[in-house]
């Protein structure tokens, strides 16, 4: 029971940061869009597209790793070898983090298109922040792997208000008093990427503050390790080499399909003869409009998988399966407790989102929002199963997954657009679907033999989906009379969002029959508890 409250007390902490990290991020593009002007923000995009990818080699898979290989020595009680660990990955973290930074300051001119050249300041500012990430990556999968995501929570959200904070005002700064005439676009780009940086770095002091608070209670576990075999700097940065690469690649991959999808997207359509500026304008609302909005409810999946992978580790090592088993169905549980009702709340209330979130959207991010929601669930899914394939060592099979999933994502794409050009954009969202989809099953597959886990389909996906279908049927009216009545969006949205929260806690507790000791295991069950009680839901 106490390993289940401590999976539910990680898994909610890093949800709240993320969620908050991520509507931050979601509300600062607004204004920066308009200090940038279009030309800058394609400045900012391409350099921030290439960082992106270049991050995902370099340290995006450390914290995933740093945790998982920690953990499980942790659980055995191994606290000198853990510690050898940490200190490997930062010796790994500063070689390939500051390889990867110096790579990109001199070389990512070659990287770029040739016509977009003046992305390349930008770009350069981005190089120390590589560096930086990587060794933050470190921190946090240290602290992860304790079991504790306070730390790594409270530096998300620090490094979110700092980069929101940092790359407005460098913008406005750098493009009013410095920039020459004619580069404005490019000075403001620079001054957008700066706040990225600055980002990091606030994240990165504040872990480092963390763990010198907590030098002394490491230190005495360390004095209590009484196993006489250590392993040596090369076992560990073995280890570290054989479990990041796969994880780095199925990563990659995860990631390389969206610029794939973006490739194949264009070339077909322009091959059939569509205006260029057409084929943008669409993208445009898929990639600015619809993913960014899309990807607030992916955040808890993320944050159930960083949460869950030190459980699971320490479990697997230890050879306890089924108690693995266990942690990975509240794990998805938990999750689908949210992205389900998330999915459903985004299908019936895609208009007043788009409206009063991107006022300059068209009704086409709109029909996106209402059809793709789907890939919420999906998505959330994929990631959780390729992080149990990670934590139990099997990264191989989920790099293998993901690899046919983007082949048959690909290929779908392809034939869609050849055959149905009409569909345009809606096949991209389409091959997006069926990507995740065909992860989640594949590695559904490769669990089961495993680790002879299965799913509660009951529990955890169709009482749910009950629960927010009658959500949405409520959220729907409400909104449509509040906005007859009052004639403005953000009203009506706010009032029904706040109602169809209400409506879904009180039937998903009818529909489950889940009890008020049960739901105090759920992320915020206290106030949930409370609130229901008041309800008298709960007596």
């Amino acid at each position: 029971m106490g390993k289940r409250n401590s999976l539910i007390k990680n898994a909610s902490i890093l949800m709240v940061a993320s969620i908050i990290s991520r509507i931050i991020g979601l509300i600062y593009r607004r204004p920066l869009g308009e200090v940038l002007g279009s030309v800058g923000l394609g400045y900012y995009g391409y350099a921030s597209n290439l960082y992106s990818i270049l991050l995902l080699i370099s340290s995006y898979s450390i914290p995933m790793a740093v945790s998982k290989i920690v953990s499980e020595r942790l659980a055995l009680k191994q606290y000198k070898s853990a510690h050898k660990v940490f200190r490997g990955a930062l010796l790994y973290a500063v070689l390939v983090g500051g390889a990867t930074a110096l790579i990109t300051f001199f070389f990512g001119r070659f990287l770029l298109p040739m016509n977009q050249q003046n992305a390349v300041p930008a770009l350069q500012v981005l190089a120390p922040t590589i560096f930086l990430s990587a060794i933050l990556g470190v921190f946090r999968g240290y602290f992860q792997a304790h079991q504790n995501m306070t730390p790594t929570s409270v530096s998300q959200i620090a490094e979110q208000i700092m980069n929101a904070v940092v790359s407005i005002a460098a913008a406005v700064i750098l493009v009013n008093r410095f920039a020459p005439a004619g580069e404005e676009a490019v000075y403001g780009a620079v001054g957008g990427t700066l706040g990225t940086g600055a980002g990091v770095l606030t994240g990165l002091a504040f872990m480092i503050f963390v763990y010198m608070l907590n030098r002394g209670i490491l230190r005495r576990q360390r004095a209590r390790d009484r196993h006489r075999r250590e392993e040596t700097y090369g076992d560990v940065f073995r280890i570290i080499f054989f479990l990041m690469t796969p994880i780095i690649f199925t990563t990659f991959i995860n990631n390389a399909s969206t610029y794939l999808d973006s490739y194949l997207y264009s070339s077909i359509q322009g091959f059939h003869g569509i205006d260029g500026d057409l084929i943008s304008a669409a993208y445009g609302e898929f990639s600015n409009y619809y993913v960014p909005i899309i990807n607030i409810p992916l955040a808890m999946a993320s944050a159930s998988a960083s949460a869950m992978m030190p459980e699971v580790s320490g479990c697997y090592a230890m050879n306890r399966k089924k108690e693995a088993s266990g942690q990975i169905n509240q794990t998805i549980r938990l999750t689908m407790f949210i992205c389900i009702p998330a999915t459903v709340g985004l299908m019936v209330l895609a208009h007043p989102v788009m409206g009063v979130l991107f006022p300059s959207s068209t009704e086409l991010a709109e029909r996106l929002l209402m059809t793709g929601a789907v890939y919420v669930i999906f998505s959330a899914l994929a990631t959780i199963t390729s992080s149990v394939l990670q934590s139990i060592g099997q990264q191989k099979w989920a790099l293998i997954n993901a690899g046919i999933s983007l082949i048959l994502n690909l290929a779908v794409l392809a034939l869609l657009l050849l055959l149905f050009p009409g569909l345009d954009i809606y096949a991209v969202m389409i091959a997006n679907i069926l990507f995740s989809v065909v992860i989640c099953l594949l590695n559904a597959v490769s669990i089961r033999k495993f680790l002879g886990h299965r799913n509660e389909w009951k529990k955890t996906y169709l009482q749910p989906l009950i629960a927010s279908a009658g959500m949405g049927l409520v959220a729907f009216a409400v909104y449509q009379g509040l906005f007859l009545l009052t004639r403005r969006p953000f009203i009506a949205l706010l009032v029904s969002v706040v109602l169809a929260v209400l409506v879904y806690l009180i039937l998903y507790v009818i529909v489950t029959k889940t009890s008020e000791e049960e739901m105090r295991k759920f992320p915020m069950g206290g106030k949930l508890v409370k609130v229901l009680r008041m309800l008298k839901i709960y007596r």
